[in-house]
C-alpha cells in the first residue's frame, strides 16, 4: 500500500477508474502517510473526520465515474470554503466554526470526484510567500524541515512533496502558486485570469489573483487544471474553454522556441548560483527539440502595476475588517491595508495604463518566442525563523516582496505561468524554473513544460523525510 503514494495522479486516477485499484486503498494510503509525516510538516491544518472520509471513497468505489479526479484525495487550501469545516486564512479574526457550503473552488474538485480530505495551510489571508500563522503554526519544507516550504500555498506544495496528497489546490495573486512549487520541487501553474472562473468576483479590471492547480508531475497538473477550469455565465471574465481542453496525455518532445529572460535586464536580483541552474534547465528545450535563445521584454512598469493593482485590493480587504481587529493581524498585512488606502485615482490610472502597455509588449513578445523562461524567485528556501530575506546579492530588498518580483512582475501581464522543478543547489534545496506563454495558451504552455520536464527529469526524486 505504501507504494501507492508514490505514484502519480494520472496513473491512479486511470487505475480507480478501470477498477484496478479502489478509492479506499488509494485514500487510505494517504491518509496513513499523512498520519506518519504530518506532525513534521505542519501541510494539512484541518483534516475531516477519517471514517467521513473513508465513507466518501467507498461511495465512490460504488458508483461510475465521475469526473477526471473520482476517487482521488486532496487538501483545499485554507482560503476557501470547504462544508463542514472553518476557513480561518491564518487569521485570529476569522471564526473557528465550520462553514455550511462549499466554495467554488471545492464544488468543483467534488464534481469532478476528488474525495476532500482536508485543507492546507497559508499563511495569514495568504500574504507573503513562507507558510505560518498565529492559528496553525509554520509549515515546514519536508526537503529540509529548517526551511520554509514558500507560500502562500506552502502547505500545498508540503503536502504533495511529502507524498500526502497526489494532487493539491493553491491560489496565486503574487506567486503563491509558482514560489512554493520551486522551493519544494513540485509543480505549481498560474492560469491565465479567467481560466478558473470566479463567480462571485468582487472586480474585473483589478483582479490578478487565480486559483490554479499543483502537482508532481505537469500531466498531474494539468490533471488537476481539467477539473478547475472551465467558463462560467457569472464570471465576465470567464474563458470558454472546457476544463477537458487540458487533459493529458502531454508530447515528451517540442519544437517550441524559449527565451531566457535572466532577471529581465536588472529588474530583480537573484542568487547567481540559482539563476545559473534555471538557465541550464531553460537550454534543456533543446534536448526536446526545441530552440533556445536570451531576450525578454521590456517591463520596467510592471513592478508598479503589480504593486498598485494589488494595494487596491488590500485596501478593499481592509475595510472590510474592523478596526478593533486590526492589531490582531500580522505587520506585513497591516503594511498592504495601509498602503492600499494611500492609493489615488489618478494612482489607478496610470497603473492601468501601463497594463495595457504591458500587455501589448507581451504579445509582441510571444511573437517572435513561445515561451518566456525565468526564475522563480530571488533565493531557494532559506530557515524557517526568517520572515522573508532581506537582502539578495548584498542588496537591501525595498520591503518583503522586494525578492519575489521575478513572478510578481508576470502577474500583471494575464499572461500562464508554470513553475516546474529544474535542480537543486550545492547544499540540496530545490530550484524551480519559471515558463510563461501567451495570455490564454495554457495547454501549449503545459505541452512545452512537458516535454523540458522529460529532458530534465526531476520529479522521481523523494524528499528525505
Amino acid at each position: 500500500m505504501d507504494e501507492l503514494i508514490y505514484r502519480s495522479a494520472v496513473d491512479l486516477a486511470a487505475a480507480i477508474r478501470n477498477r484496478e485499484l479502489t478509492s479506499v486503498d488509494v485514500v487510505t494510503a494517504f491518509l496513513d502517510r499523512i498520519d506518519a509525516v504530518n506532525g513534521d510538516v505542519n501541510a494539512i491544518i484541518l483534516r475531516r473526520d477519517r471514517a467521513d472520509v473513508l465513507a466518501d471513497a467507498a461511495a465512490a468505489d460504488a458508483m461510475e465515474p465521475v469526473g477526471p479526479l473520482h476517487g482521488l484525495p486532496i487538501a483545499v487550501k485554507d482560503l476557501e470554503d470547504v462544508a463542514g469545516l472553518p476557513t480561518r486564512a491564518g487569521s485570529l479574526t476569522t471564526s473557528d466554526r465550520p462553514v455550511e457550503h462549499d466554495g467554488h473552488v471545492a464544488a468543483k474538485l467534488r464534481a469532478a470526484g476528488a474525495i476532500i480530505v482536508g485543507k492546507t495551510n497559508t499563511p495569514e489571508f495568504g500574504t507573503g510567500s513562507h507558510t505560518f500563522n498565529e492559528v496553525f503554526g509554520v509549515t515546514r519544507n519536508p526537503w529540509d524541515l529548517g526551511r520554509t516550504a514558500g507560500g502562500s500555498s506552502g502547505g500545498a506544495a508540503a503536502a504533495l512533496a511529502a507524498h500526502m496528497l497526489p494532487i493539491a489546490d493553491g491560489s496565486d495573486l503574487g506567486g503563491s502558486l509558482r514560489n512554493p512549487a520551486h522551493m519544494c520541487n513540485v509543480v505549481g501553474l498560474r492560469p491565465s485570469v479567467g481560466r478558473v472562473a470566479v463567480p462571485d468576483a468582487l472586480t474585473t479590471h483589478l483582479r490578478l489573483g487565480v486559483s490554479g492547480p499543483m502537482g508532481r508531475t505537469v500531466a498531474d497538473t494539468a490533471l488537476l487544471m481539467t477539473a478547475l477550469a472551465g467558463p462560467d455565465p457569472r464570471d465576465p471574465r470567464s474563458l470558454p474553454e472546457p476544463g477537458a481542453a487540458f487533459a493529458p496525455p502531454l508530447p515528451t518532445t517540442t519544437d517550441a522556441s524559449v527565451a531566457w529572460g535572466g532577471t529581465l535586464g536588472g529588474l530583480f536580483e537573484c542568487d547567481p548560483e540559482l539563476l545559473a541552474i534555471c538557465r541550464t534547465a531553460a537550454q534543456t528545450v533543446t534536448a526536446a527539440g526545441g530552440t533556445f535563445a536570451e531576450d525578454h521584454p521590456e517591463m520596467e512598469h510592471a513592478e508598479l502595476v503589480f504593486r498598485v493593482l494589488r494595494g487596491m485590493g488590500y485596501a478593499g480587504a481592509g475595510w472590510q475588517i474592523p478596526e478593533e481587529q486590526h492589531d490582531l493581524i500580522k505587520a506585513t498585512v497591516r503594511e498592504n491595508i495601509a498602503y492600499g488606502q494611500t492609493l489615488t485615482l489618478p494612482d489607478v490610472l496610470a497603473a492601468e495604463a501601463h497594463k495595457a502597455e504591458l500587455h501589448r509588449r507581451m504579445t509582441a513578445f510571444f511573437d517572435r518566442y513561445d515561451v518566456l523562461a525565468l526564475p522563480v524567485a530571488a533565493v531557494a528556501a532559506f530557515p524557517v525563523e526568517t520572515e522573508y530575506p532581506t537582502h539578495v546579492n548584498g542588496v537591501e530588498m525595498r520591503d518583503y516582496l522586494g525578492w519575489m518580483m521575478a513572478v510578481c512582475m508576470i502577474t500583471p501581464t494575464d499572461c500562464p505561468a508554470i513553475s516546474i522543478p529544474a535542480g537543486f543547489t550545492g547544499d540540496g534545496r530545490p530550484v524551480g524554473l519559471q515558463l510563461v506563454a501567451r495570455r490564454g495558451h495554457e495547454r501549449q504552455l503545459l505541452e512545452i513544460a512537458s516535454a523540458m520536464e522529460a529532458a530534465n527529469p526531476q520529479h522521481h526524486l523523494r524528499a528525505p523525510l
